[in-house]
């Protein structure tokens, strides 16, 4: 039999089907259990509206949950003579089943297959990445806690500025993943709408169930428009990147950070000899290449959205095969960004933070602000105050010898650790996985 959903009966030039394929079995792999999901729901909804017999939707359903198991535990291949997920899935069907399996395409195009294959992957493995996230903002919260008497200097320009505390550092990194939880939120909601029915981008004269399709596979809503859902195909993955690119930011900026100051002439982190590597040369040699690379990671995940951009930027509306490498760029992101949210966690878990350092004299001026403002609670006018501590650094009469008092909200002596949690919490409880993993529950018995 063919292996092509679109076989006419005649040959392509082998030449021109390998290019024309590329790496498309490859990336299709990533897709293949939720090409079975989507199938589930269209058949399901094909009986529904009488174009497959009540008899043959359980025999089908049966022969994919098996496919499905096959996929979700990395034992699905696609055949070298087959193009890609979905025609792999149709002619596994078709061995098994004969020509009931050839019924599953009625009403739909590989163009929404494809896509409702994408967007349920995407939500897949963003639930994954926020469980990651939330990880590593535990880890964060929790040094902050532990580290949050622990000064060190704070720098604008890279020059000593004033203090801060080990505390005050990673809640800042906790707290900008509340906003790249946002943003992630944000990808989930573009992500889970659903654009099965819209076919080849043009709807379908099939008496189509859109409403229950979405309901089957858990959806929040339709993509209704059939032409939008195929344009969607490429701004979907670019929304989802955006959010991807603003988590690899944070995490690329916090790694910059441990990498400066893991240096011999800051000295504020040190990382265990194990999480270290060495140099071939120089003995004395103990490298932050964990971080290194997570800030290379980070950055090459910052251009994806521009890749993803640069594919899609000048199509028209309608279909085009340019979208095919998208997959290539997308697909791999997820692993990508996921591995690195586990070693950023355990990195931070393992590293040491040095006490004492405000002590050393090359930070004593990180605390004229400080005597400005003791000047000014004893009546002092802010700019006198200014004047006569800039006068003593000016001189190198300058000396503090108070206590650091902050009490705003962010503050070193007021961190807001819990209602930094508790904004986690809120944005994290708005994502409607429950509600996914029933719906997939059903549909796999």
């Amino acid at each position: 039999m063919a292996n092509k959903l679109w076989d006419k009966g005649f040959s392509i030039d082998a030449k021109i089907e390998r290019f024309t394929v590329g790496n498309d079995r490859e990336m299709d792999l990533y897709l293949a259990p939720f090409d079975v999901l989507g199938t589930m729901a269209h058949i399901t909804m094909l009986e529904k509206v009488g174009l497959l017999g009540s008899d043959e939707l359980p025999v089908l359903l049966a022969e994919l949950r098996k496919i499905y198991r096959e996929a979700a535990e990395g034992r699905f291949t696609i055949d070298p003579d087959v193009e890609d997920v979905h025609s792999q899935v149709e002619f596994l069907l078709t061995r098994a089943l004969g020509d009931l399996g050839k019924k599953v395409h009625t009403g739909r195009s590989r163009n929404d297959q494809v896509m409702v294959d994408v967007k349920l992957f995407s939500r897949a493995r963003i639930r994954r990445t926020v469980e990651k996230m939330q990880h590593l903002f535990a880890v964060l919260q929790q040094g902050s806690e532990r580290y949050k008497d622990v000064l060190m200097p704070g720098y604008t320009h890279l020059q000593v500025a004033m203090p801060s505390s080990f505390g005050l550092w990673m809640g800042a990194y906790a707290e900008s993943l509340t906003d790249d939880m946002e943003l992630m939120q944000a990808a989930w909601k573009v992500a889970n709408r659903n654009p099965l029915g819209a076919a080849a981008g043009y709807g379908s004269s099939a008496p189509l169930d859109r409403s229950l399709t979405t309901r089957l596979l858990g959806f929040d809503g339709l993509n209704y428009n059939s032409v939008y859902a195929q344009m969607g195909r490429g701004k979907t993955e670019r929304a989802i990147s955006f959010a991807y690119a603003s988590l690899a930011e944070t995490i690329g900026r916090l790694a910059m950070d441990a990498c400066l100051y893991n240096s011999q002439n800051f000295g504020f982190i040190k990382l265990p000899d194990s999480l270290t590597t060495g140099s071939s040369i120089m003995p004395h040699k103990k490298n932050p290449d964990v971080f290194e690379l997570i800030r290379a990671h980070c950055n090459k995940m910052q251009g994806v959205p521009n890749s993803i951009r640069l594919i899609t930027g000048n199509l028209p509306s309608g279909y085009f095969r340019d979208m095919q490498l998208i997959k290539e760029v997308f697909l791999p992101l997820f692993d990508e960004m996921d591995e690195v949210l586990d070693i950023t966690a355990y990195a931070i878990e393992n590293m040491k933070v040095t006490e004492g350092l405000m002590e050393d004299p090359k930070y004593k001026l990180a605390f004229t602000v400080e005597e400005v403002n003791h000047l000014v609670s004893q009546g002092v006018p802010f700019r006198d105050a200014y004047r006569k501590v800039g006068a003593a650094v000016q001189d190198g009469t300058f000396t503090y010898h108070g206590t650091l008092h902050h009490t705003h909200e962010g503050s070193l002596g007021n961190l807001c650790n819990v209602e930094i949690a508790s904004r986690m919490k809120a944005i994290v409880d708005g994502f409607t996985f429950a509600r996914v993993e029933e719906a997939e529950r059903k549909l796999l018995g």
